[in-house]
């Protein structure tokens, strides 16, 4: 069986690309840069290109919410997107698309339903993504993670699969990469960094050292420079402090199962794979909502973790360094409290969404196949 998963959502992405029989030939088309507009490479493209599975950029127009000074441009290459992805699909011949969200799934899946392609589409998010409620017009299946997104989406179309969990994700070893027994603070924007997020944490970093360890994945966007800054800032921080702060630009997603599970409270953002993995991992967070995210949907992620137990929600607008640093520690003070609540509906993940989902793939194939016969 041959298929193209397409980017967009990066964790559920390599999930079914893990739980896919060894033999399928694999070929991801997605993003090559993180940022519009900025050269840092994305995650995505690092991760596929180095399990050296095949990748092809596509140049979709992103689908922008407000006017930026990227809009035109953006929209401007969508025929592009639709030409790459034509020429995409008539070179490798998928028996069947699988899609996670994001703008450049569109095009891809568009055109696949052109060429009599079975698609399917994964939805993460409690409700329904831009990207997904354009693309599931095409598609012979929705993947949906959590109950709430029903009312998008044609009932004869939908199964419910959970949110996948990355198997190397699953673990239950610890970094061992402090020499003290200081808790962990693990500090993360998502794969590309939050710079609201990277100032908010330069400001109290020193005071945070003298309490406990902090990784700190800042992300690599050129337009801003806080890996290079933050860096410089751990060099002139004392000896005895410095040894207790670990700044990456990225995490290996291997090694953040070993990260959750070793830390004691999580500062981030809040995108649906974030929240999925904290549930999975029980651990308490900070969760600082992307304020402009399609719908609100972080903040409602932020709110639906805090409601279960296990998350405090800081507002952007409400976030300074004073106020982050005072909610670190009131957590910290009674960090065994924040534990879910499992009498409320839908606070555990699903345990075998990849499964589930690579079943929905096989059950697409095998009705293409019999079709034809």
């Amino acid at each position: 069986m041959k298929i193209i998963l397409i980017g967009g959502h990066l964790s559920p992405a390599l999930s079914v690309l893990q739980a896919l029989p060894k033999d399928t030939q694999v070929l991801f088309v997605g993003r090559k840069y993180a940022l519009e507009g900025d050269k840092a490479l994305s995650l995505e493209y690092k991760t596929i290109t180095e399990l050296r599975i095949p990748f092809k950029e596509i140049n979709a127009g992103r689908l922008q919410r407000k006017f930026t000074k990227f809009t035109l441009s953006s929209l401007l290459k969508f025929p592009l997107g639709i030409i790459q992805a034509f020429s995409i699909l008539i070179r490798a011949k998928p028996d069947v698309v699988v899609g996670f969200g994001g703008y450049a799934s569109v095009p891809v899946i568009l055109c696949a339903y052109m060429l009599k392609i079975p698609a399917i589409v994964h939805e993460q998010t409690m409700g329904a993504g831009l990207a997904n409620r354009i693309a599931y017009r095409f598609a012979k299946k929705i993947c949906i993670s959590w109950d709430s997104s029903r009312k998008y989406f044609p009932e004869d179309k939908i199964v419910l699969t959970g949110n996948p969990i990355r198997n190397f994700l699953i673990s239950n070893s610890k970094f061992s990469i402090f020499n003290n027994n200081l808790p962990v603070v693990y500090v993360t924007g998502g794969s590309s960094g939050s710079h609201l997020i990277n100032l908010l944490i330069e400001g109290i970093i020193a005071e945070l050292l003298k309490k406990y360890n902090v990784i700190h994945q800042t992300g690599d966007a050129k337009e801003f420079h806080d890996f290079d800054r933050l860096s410089q800032l751990k060099k002139s921080l004392p000896e005895s402090l410095r040894h207790n702060y670990l700044l990456k630009k990225f995490i290996d997603p291997s090694e953040i199962g070993d990260l959750l599970n070793s830390s004691s409270l999580i500062i981030s953002r809040s995108g649906i794979n974030t929240v999925t993995e904290l549930l999975y991992f029980e651990k308490p967070a900070i969760l600082i909502p992307l304020p402009f995210a399609q719908n609100d949907e972080q903040t409602r992620n932020a709110k639906f973790l805090e409601r279960i137990g296990l998350g405090v929600v800081l507002r952007q607008e409400d976030a300074n360094r004073d106020k982050l640093l005072e909610t670190v520690n009131q957590m910290m003070g009674k960090i065994d409290n924040y534990r879910i609540n499992k009498k409320i509906p839908g606070s555990l993940p699903a345990r075998a969404a990849a499964q589930s989902i690579v079943s929905v793939i096989n059950y697409v194939y095998k009705t293409k196949t019999e079709k034809k016969s």
